[in-house]
């Protein structure tokens, strides 16, 4: 093998095992975890974080196996043994009876399809116990069963790593307190709402990355789907009209994907092919947004589905039902009235009432509020001077949009719109 071989066979190594790892860690974590018990979740991860480090060492020495899942998986399995056979190892059980039958229901799993579903419900739902605290929650589900790293939960929660940090060593202690259960909960449908914002969560940083230099983390993204639809099919769950809606949102959002990013530069809605909107994905979406406005039920998910809905089938942009959409928007005010809430809704505002409105709506919105702060807001008001030929107070916004920007990706898109802009003369 030359060099340059070798080099190649380690980095397609590295690249498949991370892709393993974001695929099949909270799998692994959520399997082990049902025969260590959740008090040993922590154990549970550092399981699965030897068996990833073990993967990159054999596999980049003995080459890619036939069935990597299988691999991980009866390698994590033979780890949680050798860890239950330790008597340093702080793993508390009721007895030697105990761990006994333990060890040897965990030498029987055989890791199917639907014990590993039915293993990741269960751990959703731990990690949602009331007695954790919300933030607590949302966290352990990102770093248990999605495998996000701390600084991607921390950016998805536009806080630090040490906060972050600090809310899974609580997350982690309330477990341990607590004792709970590794199984499906009683009041399973109580609980619901923490676990779709925590997937909602996953999905907006696949749709747009705040750490990676990316327009679209596909994999994220598919994870929420995948996490949603285990939802969905659960019998358990009888209360479906929100988890509908979630998904609703997800695939028609997901339908937009290879028309959004070109040659790994953002494409604004306005400008993207929409030859290239996936018809499957919006068929889905639809399906699954019919399926929730059954029951009359109105939620935040539904109404933003919605809007997505009536992009995906409008035949341009400046054919879109913007009245329609301006009126979904005033229905989300009613339900979650924030900044951001109302930034997006100055763009079917711009487009009902004009330009002019949606300015003063902005500047009304930043005199209220530290909407200021973000990028996103100087860049829309800086679409909206452009339209009105506002040259100078346009270049203006988008310096101050970039000066506020720390993803590269974001940068470059709005250095390549100020460039288009005709200098002040």
């Amino acid at each position: 093998m030359t060099k340059e071989t070798e080099k190649e066979t380690k980095q397609h190594s590295q690249e498949l095992t991370e892709h393993f790892f974001r695929n099949e860690y909270g799998k692994i974590v959520s399997v082990v975890t049902r025969y260590l018990g959740t008090t040993n979740v922590e154990t549970a991860e550092d399981i699965v974080q030897e068996t990833l480090l073990k993967a990159v060492d054999h596999w980049q020495r003995n080459g890619i196996p036939e069935n990597p899942q299988a691999w991980l998986y009866t390698t994590a399995k033979n780890h949680a043994l050798n860890i239950l056979k330790r008597k340093q190892h702080k793993i508390k059980y009721e007895s030697e009876a105990k761990l006994k039958h333990t060890q040897t229901a965990l030498q029987q799993v055989e890791f199917s399809k639907e014990q590993i579903n039915d293993e990741q419900l269960k751990m959703m739902f731990v990690c949602c116990h009331p007695s954790i605290s919300e933030n607590s929650q949302i966290a352990l589900i990102l770093k248990i069963l999605c495998g996000f790293s701390i600084t991607e939960i921390s950016n998805a929660f536009f806080t630090t790593t040490e906060t972050i940090n600090k809310r899974l060593v609580r997350g982690r202690k309330q477990l341990r307190d607590a004792q709970i259960s590794f199984e499906i909960p009683k009041n399973i449908n109580e609980n619901l709402d923490i676990v779709l914002k925590t997937i909602y969560l996953l999905f907006n940083e696949g749709y747009s990355p705040s750490q990676q230099n990316k327009v679209i983390r596909y994999d994220l993204c598919l994870e929420a789907i995948r996490l949603t639809e285990i939802l969905i099919h659960h019998k358990s769950i009888t209360q479906k009209s929100n988890v509908y809606a979630l998904l609703a949102l997800m695939y028609l959002n997901a339908a937009r994907f290879d028309a959004r990013s070109e040659n790994g530069i953002l494409v604004e809605m306005h400008k993207q092919n929409r030859e290239h909107w996936n018809s499957t994905l919006i068929n889905r979406g639809i399906h699954y947004l019919n399926q929730t406005t059954k029951d009359g039920h109105l939620s935040i998910y539904l109404i933003l589905a919605t809007i997505s809905g009536h992009h995906c089938i409008a035949p341009s942009f400046e054919d879109t039902n913007w009245v329609a959409i301006l009126t979904l928007y005033d229905s989300l005010l009613e339900l979650q009235d924030t900044p951001l809430v109302r930034l997006n809704r100055s763009i079917p505002l711009a487009k009902v009432q004009g330009n002019t409105t949606g300015i003063l709506e902005l500047q009304e919105l930043e005199r209220t509020s530290d909407i200021g702060n973000h990028y996103l807001f100087h860049a829309t008001l800086a679409e909206f001077y452009i339209q009105e030929n506002s040259t100078a107070k346009a270049r203006e916004c988008l310096q101050k949009a970039i000066s506020l920007s720390t993803n590269t990706r974001d940068v470059e898109q709005l250095e390549k719109k100020l460039h288009k802009i005709v200098p002040i003369a």
